[in-house]
């Protein structure tokens, strides 16, 4: 087989599979760099070959454990579904993931942030990004009708995972909507691209008018389109929503996931004292008792 061959027989099983289509474009591009990596096809290439391609995206293209660790899922699904060819899998380990706490933009950012966009479209999406925790293709494919106004709630469609799932609509949220709508009388999709295609706003567009806007308020710390939704997250935590309520609106199969928020709060926020406090007080009493 060719290369061109091995990618569309690929591209042929993962769609037979129904795989959402970021993972399908993932696994497709991580594929097609291995080969070309070689300048073989993968019929060509064996396992010292992938071990050698990993080592490789870690040492000298110093990829994240995240980044390797796709290239991984891609090449075994390339190997095991597309080519039928049995691999020893603790040949080509994943790595171990150590999470990081990202970056929280505070309520105070968030609303200078909102505060620097020069106009309603730039504004709606950024706010609805934040009233909602969504992910960014989430807010780039809204349609029209996915606002539900008289439930308060935004339809997600094809979510990660390829779920649909129900969002959260604040009143805030649904009013500069309305204000969007009236000045720009969108038909299918909620934002469309500004190059006149009749198609939905890219991902692209969306990460690069975030990061002018946080440019612009000032923001100095180091953060992406998707710290908005751990922000959301996490402010939903220290004013007090379950757990259990936070996890249905981000979308999570696990509850595992959510948890990961509890690590984030401000400890000022759970208003708990610590154990050392109390004891200190009782052994004031105790000394005052004995004199």
């Amino acid at each position: 087989m060719t290369k061109e061959q091995v990618l569309e027989k690929l591209k042929f099983d993962v769609e037979l599979r129904g795989l959402s289509k970021h993972t399908q474009d993932e696994y497709y591009t991580k594929c097609k760099i291995f080969q070309n990596h070689f300048d073989k096809p993968a019929t060509e290439l064996y396992e010292k070959d992938i071990r050698e391609f990993l080592h490789y995206l870690t040492t000298e293209k110093k990829l994240t454990s995240g980044s390797v660790n796709s290239y991984n899922s891609g090449l075994r699904f390339l190997y095991g579904a597309t080519l039928d060819t049995n691999l020893n899998c603790k040949q080509i380990p994943r790595h171990r993931r150590n999470r990081k706490f990202p970056n929280i933009l505070t309520k105070d950012e968030i609303q200078s942030l909102f505060n620097a966009c020069d106009n309603l479209r730039d504004k709606s999406i950024l706010m609805t990004l934040y009233g909602a925790g969504l992910r960014l293709n989430e807010v780039s494919c809204l349609k029209v009708s996915d606002i539900d106004s008289k439930k308060m709630q935004l339809f997600i469609r094809n979510g990660k995972g390829s779920k649909d799932r129900y969002a959260l609509l604040s009143q805030d949220n649904l009013e500069i909507l309305r204000d969007y709508w009236k000045e720009y009388h969108p038909k299918e999709w909620l934002f469309y691209s500004r190059n006149n295609t009749g198609t939905h706003i890219n991902s692209r567009s969306v990460q690069n008018m975030f990061h002018k806007y946080i440019k612009k308020a000032n923001i100095t710390k180091p953060v992406t389109v998707h710290c908005v939704r751990h922000s959301f997250a996490t402010h939903l935590l220290e004013s007090g929503t379950s757990i259990f309520h936070i996890k249905q609106l981000l979308g999570h199969s696990d509850i595992s996931s959510t948890c990961f928020y509890l690590h984030m709060i401000n400890i000022e926020s759970l208003n708990v004292k610590s154990p050392l406090d109390m004891l200190k007080k009782s052994a004031k009493k105790t000394h005052k008792n004995n004199d």
